[in-house]
């Protein structure tokens, strides 16, 4: 397959822009256009690793939700697919990701408050209709919330995703803790784009 140099400079442009070190993890997300929302998101925010907990909901494809959508981001992510949360989160911190909860608790810090700036970060996102599970919420280190100030006490599990993730890379940008892919892991990254 010949890939145009326009094409081969767009990937190029592209992977120096991906963060290191984020993983946003969706926990048994039971609507696939959601989920498809999401991973658009991460890909406009330049987050690679997607993972997603199916230990309650019916399992899906990431890779073949959203592709009616212009951007067909899922064809650019990586993701992992796991069946308990608890699994997700060992691999994480196994790897030294410090683990972000979304939940409405009595101890959950506002999320304008809570620091995202750690090395490696994971950031969880639960159902719909029922939030993180206890389990994921027990193994957070952390838990935060998006104060609601209006009559409705909740959001759409995507837009809640991409005003924490928008978040995350304003403060990682504002104290100088965003960092690119390793130049390995951005070779790696582009030999496997242009494959895709």
């Amino acid at each position: 397959m010949v890939i145009s140099s326009s094409r081969q400079d767009k990937i190029k442009k592209v992977v120096t822009q991906r963060q290191s070190n984020i993983v946003i993890v969706l926990e048994d997300i039971h609507d696939p256009h959601n989920a498809a929302a999401i991973i658009r998101t991460c890909d406009s925010f330049g987050i690679q690793d997607v993972y997603f907990i199916f230990g309650q909901e019916e399992a899906y494809n990431p890779k073949k939700i959203g592709r009616s959508s212009s951007s067909s981001a899922n064809k650019w992510l990586d993701f992992k697919i796991f069946d308990s949360i608890k699994a997700a989160i060992l691999d994480l911190k196994r790897d030294g990701y410090q683990i972000i909860g979304t939940a409405l608790e009595k101890d959950s810090v506002d999320f304008y408050q809570a620091d995202f700036t750690q090395d490696k970060l994971a950031l969880i996102v639960g159902n719909e209709h029922r939030g993180m599970s206890a389990e994921a919420i027990e193994l957070c280190d952390q838990v935060i919330e998006i104060p609601m100030r209006g009559f409705v006490q909740s959001l759409n599990v995507s837009v809640s995703a991409g005003i924490l993730i928008a978040e995350i890379t304003r403060q990682r940008l504002a104290n100088g803790k965003l960092k690119p892919l390793s130049s390995t892991e951005q070779q790696k990254l582009i030999a496997d784009f242009l494959e895709r």
